[in-house]
């Protein structure tokens, strides 16, 4: 029987952040991945996430934004109504910061935390998989498609939005559809995108060109009626290149498809709990949120540097971290702030999702007030950028 202090399951970037969190912490840590992660294409990768400044030097202190390669500032981001007049622009400056965050492919990240291990301590148990999990007064008891038991004091879920765990667990998930679907592709622009994130909000639904690492070349995100997405996902290139640049106000030129596209329904999921006695859930396994902010990777990663932060104070006071009583307060925490998040995506959904003249006229004010209100547009900007936190990671 192998028997470590911690398993986290799964290796995205959650999961890897947890593990590489942990790996000076004196605690034995295991990383368990059915799939052996596959080297980083030459290509850009269509899945991105806009990493905001509190993600960025959490991934430097463990030593893995130095292994990121593709990493592509954005100092400026735009946004606005089609056919309207409600617009706002943010700036880098404003906060007295070189950039607002950085665009970065998931599979660059990924890789990137995986080099971070190499030559820990930490055990990568892959490719493996679990076929059974019980609790018992020992810890959690993990028994592997190969047939090797593992005994920890605590489990990490990190196992994604359809988490196996958590539903052996019978963790119940309260969960909506948004009635969209996100479109993902990487495309090339006539004109630079000049380091500059663009969101577009139409009355099919957003649609964001996020700046990559060469000065065309953008990723899409196009948030759409489920129909829609599945014709677009047909359409041949030159009526997809024509149908964005159409949607997008043509605001960087003719758009160009470069690559395949993907089409991923969108749900927003929220567990019922984050942890249970010798269970934790982080990342997509407890949220997941609208992407039109951008915010759901920076929300796991946040999970991920709480629960480092709780379990080395653990760890040091000598305390059992499966324990429930011991994750309560990181439990807490993290709640408040997955449930705020879920909450203000789906208040700007909700508030750019009326056509009648009324809405578009309130929106077009508001905008344009909250554009000239200074102090009030910094304070938006830096808690995107994670200046503003709170709990274990502001008293860190």
């Amino acid at each position: 029987m192998k028997m470590f202090d911690v398993v986290v399951v799964g290796a995205g970037m959650v999961g890897l952040a947890v593990a590489a969190g942990l790996r000076d912490s004196g605690l034995s840590v295991a990383l368990l991945e059915r799939q052996v992660p596959t080297p980083v294409s030459p290509e850009a990768e269509p899945r991105v996430s806009a990493l905001n400044l509190a993600s960025q030097r959490f991934l430097a202190r463990l030593g893995a934004w130095a292994h990121i390669q593709r990493a592509q500032p954005y100092r400026h981001m735009e946004v606005w109504e089609k056919d309207g007049f409600a617009r706002l622009e943010f700036d880098a400056a404003s906060v007295m910061q070189p950039e607002l965050g950085h665009i970065v492919e998931n599979r660059v990240v990924q890789q990137a935390l995986w080099a971070s291990l190499e030559g820990s301590a930490v055990s990568r148990l892959c490719p493996a998989g679990i076929e059974r999990v019980s609790v018992n007064a020992k810890g959690a008891l993990l028994l592997l498609d190969d047939g090797t038991p593992v005994l920890c004091s605590l489990l990490v879920a990190a196992d994604g939005a359809h988490s196996w765990l958590r539903q052996q667990f019978d963790i119940p998930l309260t969960r909506w559809d948004y009635g969209h679907s996100a479109l993902v592709a990487k495309v090339r622009t006539a004109e630079p995108h000049g380091d500059c994130a663009r969101q577009i909000f139409t009355p099919e639904g957003p649609l964001a060109l996020l700046p990559l690492w060469q000065p065309d070349l953008c990723s899409i995100v196009w948030s759409l009626p489920p129909e829609r997405g599945e014709a677009l996902l047909a359409a041949d290139d030159a009526r997809f290149n024509k149908a964005l640049t159409c949607a997008f106000d043509a605001r960087l030129g003719l758009c160009r498809l470069e690559g395949p596209r993907q089409l991923l329904p969108l749900q927003a999921r929220f567990a019922r709990d984050f942890a249970r006695e010798r269970l934790v859930l982080v990342g997509d396994a407890a949220h997941t949120v609208h992407p039109l902010a951008g915010q759901g990777a920076n929300l796991g990663l946040m999970d991920a540097e709480g629960l480092v932060a709780q379990l080395c104070a653990l760890q040091q006071a000598g305390r059992d971290p499966g324990l429930l009583a011991n994750l309560r307060p990181w439990e807490r925490r993290r709640k408040a702030e997955a449930a705020q998040m879920l909450a203000a995506m789906e208040a700007i959904k909700r508030l750019f999702a009326g056509a009648h003249p009324a809405q578009r006229l309130l929106r077009g004010v508001g905008m344009e007030l909250l554009g000239h209100c200074a102090p009030l547009k910094h304070q938006l900007v830096a808690q995107a950028m994670g200046l503003h936190r709170s709990g274990f990671e502001a008293a860190r």
